[in-house]
């Protein structure tokens, strides 16, 4: 006769109830604060931040929404680099971007780049104060859409994850970038 695959055992479950297990990393237990509110939200938290500090999770959620946009613009900017697009002027002709941020340091540039973005941490740190403070402003929401893209929740809600899911995925790919110019791969593909 053919093969019979034994039947599964099913094993009662007393009173206890089952805590759900995570989207992102099946074999951990979803934490309770992740509960899905969030776009994006798979239930990652390994090492268990949201569990530790619940009242910070929509803090987490700013912080993963700046490193991730920033990211998206590094990766870009480094590839433009690479690919030849550099600042007018002799000075900047011969870097690499692995070796431009030592170049931008010794020239003295970076001095203004420091006081830009000190400016709009400011404005950020401002913004994050009212957060705080009961404002009901989402994470990440500066009221920035001048062309109007997110003119329905759906849409809001779709363009929401597509950037949640660019900005972890520019966060790595610029880790790679980074190090693969590091190792001596200083001009694209970087493998």
């Amino acid at each position: 006769a053919a093969y019979t695959a034994p039947l599964p055992r099913v094993r009662g479950v007393s009173g206890a109830s089952m805590m759900a297990k995570s989207e992102s990393m099946p074999f951990l237990d979803k934490p309770a604060a992740l509960d899905g509110s969030m776009v994006g939200d798979k239930g990652f938290d390994p090492v268990g931040f949201t569990t530790r500090f619940p009242q910070a999770i929509t803090w987490f959620r700013e912080a993963e929404l700046k490193h991730g946009r920033l990211a998206m613009l590094a990766t870009a900017g480094w590839i433009a680099v690479d690919m030849g697009i550099k600042f007018p002027g002799a000075k900047y002709q011969g870097l690499t971007a692995f070796t431009a941020h030592d170049a931008m340091v010794a020239s003295g540039n970076m001095g203004f780049l420091l006081t830009a973005v000190g400016l709009c941490e400011i404005f950020v740190g401002l913004a994050l104060y009212e957060q705080a403070n009961g404002s009901g402003r989402a994470a990440g929401d500066y009221s920035f859409d001048p062309l109007g893209l997110a003119d329905t929740p759906e849409r809001r809600a779709d363009l929401e994850l597509k950037e949640i899911k660019n900005g972890r995925l520019a966060m790595l790919a610029f880790s790679g970038i980074v190090t693969q110019s590091a190792l001596g791969h200083d001009a694209g593909p970087y493998f």
